[in-house]
């Protein structure tokens, strides 16, 4: 089964993104560092992969590097709580930067892009996409 990965030292964030991800239908798994994702045999079953940019240990452009430098193909999702445009490019499977606290329709939006579904019409109609970076 695939599964939705969330990844940020700060409990409450975690917790928080974690019962959302759930409460649309999804199969997660949190975790408080990169490293404890490492050791958890999980990277072959992540669908997408949502984390912190900036943690204690790996942040999450590192663990974006590593997984791509060992061929994991991953969308990543980024969350942050520093301006945008102080991050590196979107590149290699990062879908999207969002800046906490978190929007739910921005994180929805981003989901579904991740895992390639469509948005519902009535879910686009009359309003533009949230701004992703």
């Amino acid at each position: 089964m695939q599964i939705l990965v969330v990844i940020d030292d700060d409990d409450r964030v975690r917790e928080a993104v974690g019962c959302l991800i759930k409460s649309l239908g999804h199969a997660v798994e949190t975790f408080a560092s990169a490293d404890e994702y490492f050791r958890s045999g999980r990277i072959h079953r992540t669908a997408c992969l949502i984390t912190d940019v900036q943690m204690s240990g790996m942040s999450g452009v590192d663990l974006r590097d590593r997984l791509v430098a060992e061929g994991h193909r991953t969308p990543i999702i980024f969350m942050t709580a520093l301006p945008i445009e102080k991050h590196p490019a979107v590149e290699d499977g990062v879908v999207g930067i969002l800046r906490k606290p978190l929007s739910v329709e921005q994180l929805i939006y981003a989901l579904n892009r991740a895992l390639g579904a469509a948005l519902e019409p009535e879910a686009t109609s009359n309003r533009a996409a949230p701004d992703l970076a």
